[in-house]
């Protein structure tokens, strides 16, 4: 038994042995003399970030990293002076991070602090600025504004609408990330006071669909049923189409604005109403669809709050209830609205993209002249109009006799240039210039050895397009024959075309070549000084190509020669 004990203690002996072999053994270290205060790393947010964001209240990511080479005793994290985290408690007291997300941003100007203080009492902070500006008014007279981007703000008073029933949200908007509908039974309220005067504008993004019952209030500040106070915009009619009124109230009567239809097909449409003391208009789109007169100003007695999407309690008759509808970027403006204001929000809020390969210029002719890609309005000669209807929008340009636009040649002369559009044809006169870039006519001579026209001429029964090629020093004839030919009592929108290369020009009628002819070389735009838009005039005169009293709607520039594919792709 004692042989056994001294075993067991001796083998006991060589483990202990064994185990220590090898490994040094653990000896205190002096950590030698603080060094310092810690070092503070604020990853996020960065140092000057501004949050953009139409919301009364943001998120924000907070992520920092304190290091010392002794030992962290507490960090502090603080938001515009007050303390909204801290730490004491450290599992490596030398290194710490953290990460978490700061909610409740305000509008204004704020200040985050991280602060670590050592062992020794050493203390170091650093702090980074985040600014989040309110929204300032984007347009003359703008005096209110709600972008529906997930809440019911209105952004230049900063205060809430209130919410009867349940309202909610489309899920995606026209502009930014959402869009409001009422829903059954729901809306939502404004105290608009004594905000607006006896002229104003209001303007939204609509898309529209029939129910609840083919009509709803949309806009609604009335006192009470009779209709003599106030405004109520609303819409009726079918499941394809529906038409968007206005009614006015002026104390001793009422006024109506039959306004215009809206097709029922999925798409965002732009709506603005106008209201003075002489007159209401209503348009689709940046286009006036009708004009009302009314008695006299506007009645504000008793209207205090604005109802949307809803005719509300004084509106609700008729039918007129709830609406279904999607609503986008309501804005109130303390004027009466021109037409060209009006086009021109629409521009700057939703500014036009080029969707075409090369497409440099388009005018959509939606109640203004403007070429939407360039921002740029050209110069109106004489009178030119608008047609009232579209081959696809809401309107189109009309022309008069002695009237067309002139547009700037800076930037669209090319080597090579191209034009789609849509037209409807007016044979009457029976000849006139569509599109023409020339030298000055000399002596009423025309000069067709530089620049180009685009025009039209009596053929029979039809009217024949022509295009015209200045290449220095010939001027060469794209003559159609009868496959460029349009009936000349045809009511049809026909889409026309022309190419210019080095080498070929060519003409399109609804997608299909009507002539094609090579040329010797690029167009010479040598002194070449006026883009005339629906006439020959001023200088494609010599054979009566003066105005043309057709209608034109999307007409488009380009710097390069399209082919047909291409021009058949603008078709649809």
């Amino acid at each position: 038994m004692k042989n056994i004990f001294k075993y067991t203690i001796g083998i006991f002996a060589l483990l202990i042995v064994s185990c220590n072999d090898g490994i040094d053994p653990i000896t205190a270290v002096d950590p030698g003399s603080d060094g310092g205060a810690p070092s503070v790393t604020v990853m996020k947010p960065a140092d000057g970030t501004v949050i953009d964001e139409l919301s009364i209240e943001s998120s924000i990511d907070i992520e920092f990293a304190v290091e010392d080479d002794i030992e962290i005793q507490l960090i502090t994290v603080s938001w515009d002076g007050i303390q909204i985290a801290s730490y004491d408690n450290f599992t490596d007291y030398r290194i710490f991070g953290d990460a978490f997300t700061k909610d409740d941003v305000s509008f204004g100007d704020h200040i985050l602090s991280v602060t670590a203080t050592d062992i020794s009492g050493n203390t170091f902070t650093v702090s980074h600025t985040i600014s989040k500006p309110p929204y300032e008014a984007m347009f003359a007279s703008e005096e209110f504004y709600m972008p529906f981007d997930g809440n019911y703000t209105e952004f230049i008073g900063i205060s809430n609408a209130g919410e009867v029933g349940t309202p909610g949200f489309f899920g995606n908007g026209f502009i930014g990330s959402n869009s409001f509908v009422a829903g059954a039974d729901s809306y939502l309220t404004y105290p608009m006071g004594d905000m607006l005067g006896s002229s104003f504008s209001a303007m939204f993004w609509y898309r529209v669909v029939p129910g609840p019952d083919n009509r709803a209030g949309i806009l609604v500040m009335g006192a009470d049923e009779n209709r003599t106070q106030g405004f109520r915009l609303f819409r009726e009619g079918g499941s394809s189409s529906q038409t968007i009124k206005l009614n006015v109230g002026t104390g001793s009567g009422e006024s109506w604005n039959n306004g215009g239809s809206v097709t029922v097909n999925g798409d965002w449409i732009n709506v603005a109403f106008t209201v003075s003391p002489t007159e209401t208009v209503v348009y689709l789109n940046g286009a006036p669809v009708n004009t009302a007169t009314p008695s006299g100003p506007i009645d504000w007695t008793g209207c205090n709050d604005l109802v949307i999407g809803s005719g509300g309690p004084t509106f609700s008759y008729w039918g007129h209830k709830s609406d279904d509808s999607a609503m986008d970027e309501l804005r109130f403006f303390t004027s009466a609205l021109s037409q060209n204001e009006i086009q021109d929000i629409i521009n700057a809020t939703n500014p036009y993209e080029p969707i075409y390969d090369g497409e440099i210029v388009y005018m959509p002719f939606e109640g203004s002249f403007t070429d939407v890609v360039n921002n740029i309005d050209p110069t109106e000669v004489g009178d030119p109009t608008f047609a009232g209807t579209s081959h696809g929008g809401v309107n189109a340009y009309k022309g008069v006799t002695d009237s067309y636009l002139t547009y700037p040649l800076d930037d669209i002369l090319n080597t090579e240039f191209s034009a789609t559009m849509w037209y409807k044809l007016n044979a009457e006169p029976n000849r006139a210039g569509i599109l023409s870039i020339r030298r000055p006519m000399d002596g009423g001579n025309h000069d067709l050895t530089h620049g180009f026209t685009f025009f039209r001429e009596a053929a029979g029964d039809n009217q024949r397009f022509k295009l015209n090629v200045g290449t220095g020093g010939a001027g060469n004839w794209v003559d159609g024959g009868s496959d460029a030919d349009v009936p000349a009592n045809t009511t049809d929108w026909v889409h026309l075309a022309f190419s210019i290369s080095g080498s070929k020009a060519t003409t399109y009628i609804n997608g299909e070549v009507a002539k094609e002819v090579d040329i010797p070389g690029p167009i010479d735009w040598t002194d070449c000084n006026v883009f005339s838009i629906m006439s020959g005039a001023p200088n494609f005169l010599q054979w009566n190509h003066w105005s043309d009293e057709s209608s034109l709607d999307d007409l488009r520039i380009y710097n390069k020669a399209l082919s047909q594919a291409e021009v058949q792709a603008t078709m649809e």
